[in-house]
């Protein structure tokens, strides 16, 4: 009998960005592939071997391995990188060489500069508390937002600079790190963007992609038990 699973296996959770991200490139490019949920707070020494940073996702490429370290990619960016260069279309990062440059740039300022103010900031401090039975912090994620992500999305609306997508002319890894990042805000609170047009309208098109839409309603699902509304941080 045949092996119908996909090659790829995602260990990790929806509630990650990074874990959607990888989702989300797998989905554009038309790749099969499973997720595996893996406590990350409380990790299997196996995931430990293979995540040198205890951090999600890892992707472990079944047609090179079935155990072990062999076949296994840590980190999404390296993760989604792989995933092009055996996948190659369609394309999501730029053959131009600047806009390849942009792309790289703009998916390492989301992964870094925004994550770590919308997770850090304002996710963590609303769904952690409410999943522990806490009261949320919403004084703490009022101020990232107030500012915070003002500085990061003035960047982000300026490097798009009223194009459809960050790098290019085609939807490319930068504009799915974007939006599965800024999603993690989306989780937890109301995320209007009024005052960065061009951003705005990007992140609206994004949410209305497959590629996008379909993890995030995975996360969506999870928060909503413990979070059934939305805050309004303005």
């Amino acid at each position: 009998m045949s092996d119908s699973r996909p090659d790829l296996v995602i260990y990790g959770s929806p509630v990650s960005p990074f874990a959607r991200k990888v989702a989300g490139v797998c989905i554009a490019k038309g790749v099969p592939y499973e997720t595996e949920a893996v406590n990350v707070f409380d990790p299997p020494q196996w995931f430990r071997d293979i995540s040198p940073m205890k951090r999600i996702p890892v992707v472990r490429d079944r047609s090179v391995a079935e155990a072990g370290v062999a076949g296994t990619i840590a980190d999404s960016s390296a993760i989604c990188a792989m995933i092009e260069r055996k996948h190659p279309e369609p394309a999501l990062y730029p053959a131009d060489p600047m806009a390849l440059g942009e792309a790289l740039f703009i998916e390492e300022y989301a992964d870094t500069a925004l994550a770590m103010a919308g997770g850090l900031g304002i996710f963590r401090p609303i769904f952690f508390a409410v999943s522990k039975g806490q009261e949320p912090d919403v004084d703490k994620a009022r101020d990232t937002w107030a500012n915070q992500l003002p500085p990061i999305f003035d960047v982000l609306e300026a490097r798009l600079d009223g194009r459809e997508f960050f790098a290019g002319d085609a939807l490319s890894i930068a504009d799915i790190t974007v939006a599965c990042v800024l999603m993690q805000v989306s989780l937890v609170a109301e995320t209007p963007l009024d005052r960065w047009p061009a951003f705005a309208a990007h992140f609206a098109a994004m949410q209305a992609l497959p590629a996008i839409a379909e993890p995030y309603a995975a996360a969506d699902t999870i928060i909503r038990k413990a979070l059934p509304t939305r805050f309004d941080l303005t």
